[in-house]
């Protein structure tokens, strides 16, 4: 029986198996073949559609990246309003302890000297004594401790002397209110004792702090026509000489930076601004902050031949009758 079944498959041409007569079939050959050419197409790409692939991937990642630095600088001018909060208040606490604000600059008394290292360079760039800033934090000038509330996160010095120097780059008091007991020449007005908040008559409006070129600021470094011939300092040296940097004192992004002559790696500063949209942040005053501040809303035009319209953002018009006359403590 099992020879006769053997017989019977050999006769229908299943020896090799139940499908084995197909194994050479021509058609199912052709058709094999076809789904396999199919599938090389669809999944295989074309250089076009690989160029558009990488063209769109490429252009993800720039959206990508220009949204990281947005969100980096918006981080940036977001703790440097915080720390012009802090410079404020702690400028407001001393007025309220002392009934006046801080100098702005005050040499030592000679007997004594300095109790410790001066800001910046002192003796060479910078004058050495107690600035504003002395008073109101502790800070230790050798090792840069407590330096965190009085350094810029957004400025853009391309100088390393100037960006090591605490009085660069970072924030500037008016000097219309805190005044200076002694001080560089030009800046003669400015001299006198420190002005009292009740002196003061539109606090809100009055400008006490602001993103700056240098530590100490004023009217004339925020108008295209001083009323007074500022020195014009050697802009190739990379280390100012002696009172350069202060003659020098800009708001960051103003328009009239551009006509301006400035210190070595500080035009980046001056000129591109430090926050988005040439924005500063200022704090005033009442207390008040100024957030992302127009930079050229600070400027000072020349109304006529011997006017500025410098009142009440930088000049408080302080009666003369109140002045503080009481000595200045020593930090």
């Amino acid at each position: 029986m099992e020879a006769s079944t053997v017989a019977r498959a050999k006769a229908a041409g299943q020896t090799g198996g139940l499908f084995s007569r197909f194994r050479h079939s021509p058609v199912i050959d052709s058709r094999i073949c076809g789904l396999y050419n199919d599938n090389m197409r669809r999944f295989g790409f074309t250089l076009i559609e690989l160029l558009v692939v990488v063209g769109i991937v490429a252009l993800l990642l720039a959206f990508a990246v220009e949204g990281l630095r947005i969100v980096r600088e918006q981080a940036r001018a977001a703790a440097c309003a915080a720390n012009v909060r802090q410079l404020v208040t702690g400028l407001l606490v001393y007025e309220t302890a002392h009934e006046r604000f801080p100098p702005g600059f005050e040499n030592p008394d000679p007997k004594i000297g300095l109790t410790g290292r001066a800001a910046g360079s002192a003796g060479f760039m910078d004058p050495g004594g107690w600035w504003w800033f002395d008073r109101i934090q502790r800070l230790n000038h050798l090792t840069m401790d407590g330096y965190k509330a009085m350094v810029c996160p957004s400025k853009r010095l391309e100088n390393r002397w100037l960006d090591l120097n605490i009085l660069c780059g970072n924030y500037g008091a008016n000097l219309s209110v805190l005044h200076a007991v002694q001080y560089l020449k030009p800046y003669k007005p400015f001299f006198g004792m420190p002005l009292a908040a009740h002196q003061v008559p539109r606090p809100s409006e009055t400008l006490l702090v602001t993103d700056s070129g240098y530590g100490l600021i004023s009217w004339w470094h925020a108008t295209g026509e001083p009323p007074a011939d500022l020195p014009i300092l050697d802009a190739a040296l990379e280390v100012p000489l002696m009172g350069s940097a202060q003659d020098a004192a800009y708001v960051p992004g103003m328009s009239i930076n551009r006509q301006k002559t400035v210190c070595q790696g500080q035009d980046l500063d001056s000129v591109g601004g430090r926050h988005p949209h040439k924005t500063v942040n200022v704090g005033f005053a009442d207390g008040s902050v100024g957030i992302k501040k127009p930079a050229d809303e600070l400027a000072v035009e020349k109304t006529d031949g011997t006017t500025w319209d410098k009142s009440p953002l930088w000049q408080p018009k302080p009666d003369p009758s109140l002045a503080v006359t009481s000595p200045v403590p020593t930090p």
